[in-house]
């Protein structure tokens, strides 16, 4: 029997969907297109700088739904990675002169690095505890990220360039940017929906749905579980490192606490333990931060009675219940 046939059988995981090409089942694939339709046109309707917000927050978010809704681990301290991808990313193509790809994969990498030693603790506790761990060591990061030289404190690093991509594109202009971003969303998007359903992603998600079980039939969940929070946090820090050379800075925001309830909030709106869930839930969340900016402090008040209406009305999330209504897995 197949590694993926037998968890699922065995553990209690939903059975595997008749799949379409490259894994994709029939509505998968049709959400994805209507996905990649959106994002090649919107640059032509909308503010360029605006969706690629939106598409940097939704890899992040994609990123953290990986952990929580696949694995069922709560960090509360994905803003680490996040923002010292960003710190990183920034650095290296101010002071260095790294090209924009490379940047952006320095600070995939610093993310790696982060989430191995953090994961390698964190995981040695569950529920509650797990959270805590990764918030105490997300908030040692801020405390480094304030003192660091090459942080710049509370100034950050600003005037980042974006550089030419791979000599040839000149990134100055918002419009190209916006393709390297794109590009960076979707190739993210599609790593995550191929880890998540390969017989890796099922040992996962037996793990997440009874860990005992999967452990007796000799599965060793600690390295699972390490694994999935090094992609992670991984996938956090490119996130970071592509917002870091869209805006051109980086500064505490981006590795503070909130950060890390944010990304929470986007994946709860969006649906836990779905591949699109997340990519709505940050369009969701951007998109009342950009418009909705005129009220000041009062958009805060706005998105708290926004999700506690789609904890009330939408338990599995906007993505969750149209799968739910429409009997499909999205």
């Amino acid at each position: 029997m197949a590694e993926g046939s037998l968890v699922a059988g065995t553990v209690g995981a939903p059975a595997v969907e008749k799949e379409a090409v490259f894994g994709f089942t029939r509505a998968q694939a049709t959400a994805f297109l209507v996905l990649v339709a959106f994002v090649v046109v919107s640059p032509f309707f909308l503010y360029p700088v605006f969706l690629m917000k939106v598409l940097c927050f939704g890899l992040f978010a994609c990123a953290f739904n990986l952990l929580i809704g696949y694995v069922g681990l709560l960090s509360f301290g994905h803003a680490a990675y996040f923002g010292m991808g960003a710190y990183v990313t920034g650095y290296a193509a101010k002071a260095w002169g790294v090209p924009p790809e490379f940047a952006i994969l320095m600070g995939g990498a610093t993310g790696a690095l982060l989430g191995l030693p953090f994961g390698w603790l964190a995981i040695r506790r569950a529920g509650i505890y797990f959270a805590m761990i990764t918030l105490a060591l997300a908030q040692m990061v801020y405390f480094f990220a304030l003192q660091a030289p090459f942080t710049g404190g509370e100034d950050g690093i600003q005037a980042i360039p974006r550089g030419t991509l791979f000599g040839v594109f000149d990134l100055t202009s918002d419009f190209t940017m916006y393709w390297l971003v794109a590009a960076v969303f979707l190739a993210g998007f599609l790593l995550i929906h191929r880890i998540v359903h390969s017989p890796f992603g099922q040992v996962m998600k037996a793990i997440r749905d009874n860990e005992p079980r999967a452990t007796s039939l000799g599965y060793r969940a600690d390295d699972y579980k390490l694994m999935a929070f090094v992609l992670s946090a991984t996938l956090a820090g490119i996130a970071g490192g592509t917002k870091a050379l869209v805006f051109n800075i980086a500064t505490l925001t981006d590795v503070h606490w909130a950060m890390s309830g944010e990304v929470v909030l986007m994946s709860l709106v969006g649906g836990l333990g779905t591949v699109f869930g997340p990519v709505v839930g940050a369009a969701v969340i951007i998109t009342m931060q950009n418009y909705l900016a005129e009220f000041g402090a009062w958009v805060l008040v706005i998105q708290g009675g926004i999700f506690i209406a789609c904890v009330l009305a939408f338990r599995r999330g906007v993505v969750g219940e149209i799968g739910h209504a429409l009997k499909v897995k999205l």
